[in-house]
């Protein structure tokens, strides 16, 4: 007896449990880059063995939790096919500021670098738009409002570029398009000049530059988030 197949609308209903936002468009994305490859019964239309739908389990949340490239999950996943296990990789969604606690302790500890320990990520724009979800209109939006830039001097976006793309996505739910991350751009424009002249006029200090931009910018967010509750809540 054959192996029992799904239709391309129930793999979708499967998948949607761990990732809401997979789309049809999504799967037959990932199929035209040749990472699964679905059988096709004599009536034309894709039939997805449970191989297929592990598949594409991994491939999203490789994507979701890691941020890894195509060219990368193409080869964990031939690594796997050839009985190999891919290379582990430690977690690293991008994420926004957290809020910091109502009582933060007087003197907090030297701060490091905000990007250390995170591992840096070079993505083209179509993986862009696969791993964001947003729409090629939206991101073209973005762009035009000098929202997501490539990394200077390549066609390569980093880890900014997506983070502010995922939370874009995000924020359309509640009515915030680019207009209003325009002007919260213009909000951390002038946060960022402030920070440059605090580390300017304290460049006797020992600690290095780098590391004085560093906490430095952690002291400005935490004080943003703590003044952006009190707002919100007054």
């Amino acid at each position: 007896m054959p192996p029992a197949t799904k239709s391309i609308g129930q793999v979708l209903k499967v998948l949607k449990e761990d990732f809401p936002d997979i789309s049809i468009s999504k799967i037959r994305f990932l199929e035209g880059e040749g990472l699964i490859s679905p059988e096709r019964a004599p009536s034309g239309y894709r039939r997805y063995s449970d191989h297929d739908v592990k598949r594409l389990h991994y491939i999203l949340d490789v994507q979701k939790n890691h941020y890894l490239p195509l060219k990368v999950i193409r080869e964990n996943l031939e690594a796997m096919d050839a009985g190999e296990q891919p290379p582990a990789a430690a977690p690293s969604q991008p994420t926004l500021p957290t809020p910091v606690a109502e009582d933060l302790p007087p003197a907090l500890p030297p701060q490091r670098p905000a990007i250390a320990g995170k591992r840096t990520i070079h993505i083209t724009r179509q993986e862009l738009l696969q791993i964001s979800g947003l729409t090629e209109a939206t991101l073209s939006e973005l762009e035009q409002h000098g929202l997501v830039t490539p990394r200077r001097g390549t066609a390569h976006y980093g880890r900014d570029a997506l983070t502010i793309a995922v939370a874009a996505r995000k924020l359309a739910a509640y009515g915030m398009d680019a207009r209003h991350l325009r002007a919260i751009k213009q909000v951390a424009e002038r946060e960022a000049a402030l920070i440059d002249q605090a580390v300017q006029a304290h460049s006797r200090r020992r600690s290095t530059p780098r590391q004085s931009v560093a906490e430095v910018m952690q002291l400005v967010m935490y004080a943003h988030a703590a003044l952006l509750r009190s707002s919100i809540r007054s």
